[in-house]
């Protein structure tokens, strides 16, 4: 019976979770001075020419598009790094990998403005270089949750700091090293969304491959070893993965953080642990989040947009100090 009502609940959040984006999407579609209905979009996109569905469709439907991707993408990438880093804190912004990767893409798009199409990998190396750093100072005799948080926020301050002046210097005259550094998604076109389907898509398979391996990795390192898992092996595959997510997300999207710090717990309270369920729900709910957010951040100050990573500073800050604050209650 328990088994019963355990995947009604799993089903149930699934399916309502759906709706849910589907409904902010239609929001999002229809947020600004254009409205169009849903047979009109229908009618604009597929049967004949629309002056308004195409308005639409280059200048909304891009931003829909990468928010979606970029949520799912950051909330599995949360998902990931919790799982090889033991560390229920932990979240590619707050670590320092975005941090990382959006500094390497920053001086990549000021120097290479023309090969657009390879910020991704530069920001991977970039984002893969801070995961280094962070996990080999972390490091003593073992991973401690709160020496990672530490570590991570003093490596994020300084690569974000870092960006930020870089920026500065630049005058603030380099469009996309600004989208980088203040995670905006407001002017993106098709050929951002093209990077992001080549890239996330493809690690979110991959992702969902290694669930059974995320599970192993939650006991301890010794147990795992002694069923025949090659640890640091699949540790260092899954951070791989994990760094992917979060690095083309920050390309695209700029510095976010908090996404994949909340979308993860909040899966874990409707579907549990499992990452076989963990991993495909928390790509809807990311999704979903992140999508609320930016068009959030369309509607609360009109004319003005608020940037969606403003909207996920405020609402991840004081989630992440609760957490920090129950994890040392209890001597973690």
């Amino acid at each position: 019976m328990n088994k019963q009502k355990k995947l009604f609940k799993t089903t149930l959040a699934f399916i309502i979770t759906a709706l849910l984006l589907g409904l902010v999407f239609l929001a999002a579609v229809n947020t600004g001075s254009l409205n169009v209905g849903g047979r009109q979009l229908w009618n604009g996109l597929f049967k004949a020419y629309d002056q308004e569905v195409a308005a639409v469709y280059f200048l909304r439907f891009p931003r829909i598009v990468i928010s979606i991707f970029v949520g799912a993408a950051l909330a599995v990438s949360g998902v990931l790094f919790q799982a090889v880093l033991k560390n229920p804190l932990t979240d590619p912004g707050i670590i320092g990998i975005s941090g990382g990767a959006g500094f390497a893409g920053v001086i990549f798009v000021a120097f290479f403005p023309k090969l657009i199409g390879l910020i991704p990998i530069a920001s991977f190396m970039g984002g893969f270089t801070a995961f280094l750093i962070i996990y080999s100072l972390s490091w003593k005799e073992g991973l401690s949750p709160l020496r990672i948080v530490l570590t991570g926020v003093a490596v994020s301050s300084m690569f974000t700091g870092l960006a930020s002046a870089f920026h500065t210097l630049s005058g603030g005259d380099l469009s996309g090293v600004a989208a980088i550094v203040e995670g905006n998604i407001t002017m993106k076109t098709w050929e951002d969304v093209k990077i992001v389907l080549y890239y996330i898509p493809a690690a979110l398979a991959a992702a969902f491959l290694f669930a059974g391996k995320c599970n192993l990795l939650a006991l301890d390192d010794r147990t795992a070893k002694g069923i025949g898992l090659n640890v640091n092996r699949y540790r260092i595959t899954i951070s791989i993965m994990a760094v992917l997510l979060a690095s083309v997300s920050t390309a695209v999207a700029g510095i976010i953080s908090f996404v994949g710090l909340l979308v993860p717990h909040i899966a874990r309270i409707f579907v549990g642990n499992d990452h076989r369920l963990l991993i495909p729900y928390s790509i809807l709910l990311g999704a979903l989040v992140f999508l609320t957010a930016d068009t959030l951040g369309r509607i609360l100050a009109p004319p003005y947009e608020v940037n969606a990573s403003i909207i996920m500073a405020v609402a991840g800050g004081p989630f992440f100090i609760l957490l920090l604050r129950r994890k040392a209650k209890y001597g973690s």
